[in-house]
Order: C-alpha cells, then sequence, then structure tokens
C-alpha cells in the first residue's frame, strides 16, 4: 500500500482519499471492510492525526455513523474509521456476530486493531492509542473490546447497549468469566482506571421486543429491563471498581444514536483535550 503522502499532489488520489473515503477491504480479514472520514486539513498538518473508531449498530449504518464525527474531525484533526462488520457472517440471519467479539472464526477485536494499522499504512495516523465509540451493537462491542485491550484506548464511549458484560466473574459475554481461556488475553479492569470512559442513553430508550426477550432470560435480567437500567448498572460496577465511569442520560431522547450524538461529541472533545492517558496534556 502506498502512503497518500507518495503520490503527487496533483494525483486524483488526493481528492479519493480525503474527506469521507471508499470502503476498503480488510487485509487481515477479507469479509469485513472499513471506510474513513480524514479532514481535508491532512495536506497541512505538521504532524500524525489523531484517531477516533466509531462503531454501527445492527443496522450498519456505517457511513451515518463515521458521518456523525466529520465536524469534530474537521475541529480537532482527527481520522475517523468506521468499520462494517457484515451480517451473514455466522449464517444467514446472523444480525449480532461482532458484539461479543469472537463468531464466525473471526476475533472481531483484532480484526479492528488490522484496520486501524492498514489504515495507518495510507495515511500518517498516530495508533497508539485512540477513541473508541460505539451506539446500540457498537456499544456492545466498544465496552467489550475495552476489557481487553484498555492499552490501546484514549477514551470509550458506549452508547445504549441491549446487553452488557459487567466486570464480575459471570460467564462470557455476561461478565468476565473465562475470557482468558477464550480469548488468550486476560481482561483488565484496573487499567480501564486510567481511561475516559462514558456511558451513555437516551432517558426515553426503555421499549423494543427483543430487550424485551432478553430481558426475560434469567441470566440477562440481573442486568436490568431496559436499556437505561442496563446502562446504568454497567457504569455502578465499574465504577464500583475504581473506573471513572461519565454517564450521561440524554433527556427525551430514545434508542436513537443522532439524538445522543451531541454527548457523545462533547466527551470525546473534552476527553482529547486532556492528551493521552497518563500524559499531561499539552492544551
Amino acid at each position: 500500500m502506498r502512503r497518500l503522502d507518495d503520490f503527487p499532489r496533483d494525483h486524483p488520489a488526493w481528492d479519493l482519499l480525503l474527506g469521507a473515503t471508499p470502503f476498503q477491504v480488510s487485509s487481515a480479514e477479507p469479509r469485513l471492510s472499513w471506510t474513513t472520514y480524514v479532514p481535508p486539513s491532512y495536506r497541512d498538518r505538521t504532524g500524525p492525526l489523531g484517531l477516533l473508531v466509531a462503531v454501527h449498530g445492527t443496522g450498519r449504518r456505517v457511513e451515518a455513523t463515521r458521518d456523525r464525527f466529520a465536524a469534530l474531525a474537521d475541529e480537532l484533526g482527527v481520522v475517523v474509521l468506521a468499520p462494517l462488520f457484515p451480517a451473514g457472517l455466522d449464517g444467514p440471519d446472523d444480525v449480532h456476530a461482532y458484539k461479543e467479539l469472537l463468531a464466525a472464526g473471526i476475533r472481531f477485536d483484532e480484526a479492528l486493531l488490522a484496520m486501524v494499522e492498514q489504515a495507518a499504512g495510507r495515511w500518517e495516523i498516530d495508533t497508539t492509542r485512540f477513541v473508541l465509540t460505539g451506539f446500540s451493537g457498537g456499544g456492545q462491542f466498544a465496552h467489550r473490546f475495552a476489557y481487553l485491550h484498555p492499552h490501546r484506548l484514549r477514551a470509550v464511549s458506549v452508547g445504549a447497549p441491549g446487553r452488557v458484560t459487567l466486570p464480575d466473574d459471570a460467564p462470557w459475554p455476561l461478565g468476565l468469566g473465562g475470557v482468558a481461556d477464550l480469548f488468550g488475553t486476560a481482561p483488565s479492569v484496573a487499567a480501564l482506571r486510567q481511561v475516559p470512559y462514558q456511558v451513555v442513553v437516551g432517558s426515553e430508550d426503555l421499549a423494543g421486543a427483543l430487550l424485551a426477550a432478553v430481558a426475560a432470560d434469567p441470566r440477562e435480567a440481573r442486568a436490568g429491563a431496559t436499556r437505561v437500567d442496563r446502562a446504568r448498572r454497567l457504569a455502578h460496577e465499574l465504577t464500583e471498581r475504581g473506573v471513572p465511569v461519565e454517564t450521561a442520560v440524554v433527556p427525551g431522547a430514545g434508542h436513537d444514536a443522532g439524538a445522543v450524538a451531541p454527548a457523545v461529541v462533547d466527551f470525546v472533545r473534552r476527553a482529547l483535550a486532556q492528551g493521552p492517558p497518563g500524559r499531561a496534556s499539552h492544551h
């Protein structure tokens, strides 16, 4: 892969690979793909840009997920990367495979990290730590990814997950039991104490037939009957273990990524202003 900077400035690549970019096949897992928003200010940067990863929900509205952060990317000079984890990977009716990180022979957490490195081969991006956001199914992915890879995160925003993994010894994905054997990586709640962490949900995110069916399962009921309950329970359990979670319950919002987006953008802006975890801010 050629770095964008290797092309002459009048080459068409500079039009194609700035702003909203085409979907790219994942070189590590061709069943997956990803797209980016690269701010036009990339042309005049003085160093590598930061990275924000935005993970879609069950509906796979990837371009909307990406574009929700385009204005923030322009403002702060960061690249937005949005993966596509397609439906049907684990059978013709599968829509959930990516949410628990392991299915259909794919480690979705590792696949995302491979996309991040692939993007860094095209643009000059600092991938040491990145911001991770996700809503609904993306929120499920984001908080589970954070347990396994806290050292890669600059901040994480977990939006309205329908199912949650609590930081206790219940078996995965209800809790963290068996994670080291399943993934070959021990989860680290302690490391999350250094990562700015948001749980966000709409105050009216209370209904849904699928969620009601999940809540009827005694194993799931412990987390609460609504997404508001589950968001609060996740935040409480993490806070009890020393993770400084910022909980945002957006008044009047239902299960709507756009409605809670301003709260997420505000959180991300403040987290980036703080600088990477463990390092003093330079702003």
